[in-house]
């Protein structure tokens, strides 16, 4: 067997070995941490981020980030050791991307929110979310589906140098009707439409990698 046809069998054995390692889980091409908005115990926000977890594909590691322990975000605080800040940026730091989930609060997003993301973005100079892919979900028992939390988390996201996806947006209105007894998404169109999400995000995932 001639050195060429020796190397072309190795390299289909590697092609083969990968994509077997890709589907098993065993490699992992990007890290995306899971924000929940809402702090409350077992709220919609919760199940749906529950739900949108399973659509990510094998090689896409996901992981809930909490954002309920940070301490309100006060300048003061940025030449202090304050634990809950440090380990947090030190998570965020290591993601390549973060899926917010939140419900709408006064046509904005939760204080809890915004504060983490003040947390992230200080101090001066030493921002983590830069350069990470961003999904948002919002959502209300509403017709209004979170519209407003949508948009106001987007406008700060922009200054923080995130790449968001855009296409499709996702408002998912009347979402205690969404929802059966068990948490799980009953209607399967908006399934395959947070799907089609989920591909987009990580599209835009490969893309900035």
């Amino acid at each position: 067997m001639s050195y060429f046809v020796e190397k072309l069998f190795y390299l289909h054995y590697r092609v083969v070995n990968e994509c077997k390692k890709v589907e098993e889980g065993e490699i992992v091409l990007a890290k995306v941490g899971i924000i929940i908005g809402s702090l409350r115990k077992n709220s919609f926000s919760e199940q749906i981020a529950k739900n949108v977890d399973e659509l990510f594909p094998n090689d896409i590691e996901t992981e809930f980030v909490e954002i309920g322990n940070l301490p309100l975000y006060n300048q003061d605080y940025d030449e202090q050791n304050i634990e809950e800040y440090t380990a947090f940026r030190h998570k965020i730091k290591e993601l390549d991307g973060v899926l917010f989930v939140t419900p709408e609060h006064n046509r904005s997003i939760p204080a809890a929110l915004k504060n983490a993301l003040d947390v992230g973005s200080r101090p001066y100079g030493q921002n983590v979310w830069d350069g990470k892919v961003a999904g948002i979900i919002s959502h209300s028992p509403s017709n209004l589906s979170g519209f407003g939390a949508n948009h106001h988390l987007r406008q700060p996201l922009a200054f923080l140098n995130m790449y968001v996806v855009q296409q499709p947006e996702v408002y998912l209105a009347n979402i205690h009707e969404l929802l059966d007894e068990n948490g799980k998404i009953k209607n399967e169109d908006t399934v395959q439409f947070l799907q089609g999400f989920v591909d987009a995000f990580v599209n835009l995932l490969k893309i900035h990698q």
